[in-house]
């Protein structure tokens, strides 16, 4: 959806196929999933709650990030851990000059990059641990694959690719 909906989850099956950036749950059995192309997959894990993000731009612009957080902290989670799957890297995602100042006026100049051949990037890893960062996660682990670039992965930028990739979760 590229936004920053949180779904929760509160029994199996709930939810299915509803349209959301983000779910949380902490309910045993109940599984979580998003997927992504380019975007960043992020699951998010707590001694009793789990979730999982679409970490878009635009979605982080629109905070989906510190609402899931928000949305585990209120069924409980303390302690969070974060892990930032295979998503486009700066050196493969050219961005719009406008959209680069917008997400940098929000999360700061660590954003900001440049592709291969020198034009402005977004660094969407950077941009989540930002967004996690000051939703006061700071445990976080990032599979350092850019699906731009892989054989493994799908990359709607690269190859307009309409597969996705998953992150999935449960209690």
């Amino acid at each position: 959806m590229h936004g920053a909906r949180v779904v929760v989850v509160e029994r199996p099956g709930d939810h299915a196929g509803e349209e959301a950036d983000a779910a949380v749950t902490a309910t045993p059995g109940c599984v979580l999933a998003v997927q992504v192309a380019d975007c960043a997959p992020v699951a998010l894990v707590s001694d009793d709650v789990v979730g999982v993000v679409h970490a878009g731009w635009r979605g982080v612009l629109a905070g989906v990030v510190p609402a899931t957080v928000a949305a585990m902290r209120a069924l409980g989670a303390v302690e969070i851990r974060a892990l930032i799957g295979p998503c486009i890297h700066a050196e493969c995602y050219e961005f719009g000059a406008d959209d680069l100042e917008r997400i940098a006026a929000l999360l700061g100049d660590e954003v900001r990059a440049t592709t291969s051949s020198g034009t402005p990037a977004l660094d969407v890893v950077a941009a989540v641990r930002a967004s996690l960062d000051r939703a006061d996660v700071t445990d976080i682990d990032v599979v350092d694959v850019c699906t731009a670039c892989s054989h493994e992965h799908w990359s709607f930028r690269a190859t307009a690719d309409a597969q996705r990739q998953a992150v999935v979760a449960w209690m």
